[in-house]
């Protein structure tokens, strides 16, 4: 009898889950570059001899309900805008921007945004993390234009011409699903997962650099809020299942007496 008030939580908390995925979702469909999660569901099986739940499975195994968690990031590239701001920087193909590596020494990407020139001088991210390329710039700079092709121009007073200061390359991921979202629109990923392959804008299937413009969010309204109503329906239905669960314990605590 218990089983059925299990299955019934797991329910309720899977579906919990899966709203709040698609929340956040609509949350960000404003934002910049900004990659939809999915939701993953999975079942949950016990042996045996703990099953809490009729319907055996293969291997003996019983059901014992379900269990919800971000699957893999839809990172389907999406429009650029124009943004009228010459720091702005977006990847017009699949390819990624790599940043300094993260603490662990891990590759760590950005699909664009905002750049600035840190305390140090050096191109960085909105989260303060410079290019991988490490882009001095010079402090006299007035003005910064970065190629197609990813070449990073600057022009300094008293200088014929712009200065050629640094290059960015893209890089490209042979399994996105390794990625993993570190927050402020970059990701991270343990190259001994899968392969990353690095090359000049324009180049391998990479893309090409578009300055003054942003990449759009990939998330389509109707589709989260197709998904939404799914999730509320589903959790009522589990909803139910505890209730009809009370019903039946109630009715066997009368034929007790």
């Amino acid at each position: 009898m218990n089983g059925i008030f299990y299955i019934g939580a797991t329910g309720l908390d899977a579906q919990q889950t899966a709203v709040d995925i698609v929340a956040n979702n609509v949350t960000n469909m404003n934002t910049n570059a900004y990659k939809r999660a999915t939701v993953s569901f999975s079942e949950l099986l016990v042996p045996p001899t703990q099953g809490v739940a009729s319907g055996g499975v293969d291997g003996g195994a019983t059901l014992a309900g379900v269990n919800a968690s971000m699957g893999l990031r839809n990172f389907a590239a999406s429009e650029l805008h124009p943004t009228g701001n010459p720091m702005d920087i977006a990847v017009r193909g699949d390819g990624f921007i790599p940043l300094a590596r993260s603490a662990e020494g891990h590759a760590t990407l950005w699909r664009g945004g905002t750049l600035h020139v840190g305390a140090d001088g050096y191109l960085s991210a909105p989260d303060g993390t410079p290019l991988d390329a490490m882009i001095s710039v010079p402090r006299d700079a007035t003005t910064i234009t970065i190629q197609k092709d990813g070449e990073v121009l600057a022009e300094v007073p008293g200088q014929t011409g712009a200065l050629s200061i640094g290059q960015i390359e893209l890089v490209t991921v042979g399994d996105p699903a390794q990625l993993v979202a570190a927050g402020n629109g970059t990701y991270t990923l343990d190259e001994s997962t899968t392969t990353l392959s690095t090359g000049r804008p324009g180049e391998d299937n990479a893309g090409a650099l578009a300055q003054g413009f942003g990449e759009a969010s990939n998330v389509q309204l109707s589709d989260e809020l197709v998904n939404l109503m799914v999730y509320q329906r589903a959790y009522a239905a589990n909803a139910r299942l505890v209730q009809i669960g009370d019903e039946l314990m109630s009715i066997a605590n009368g034929l007790k007496r």
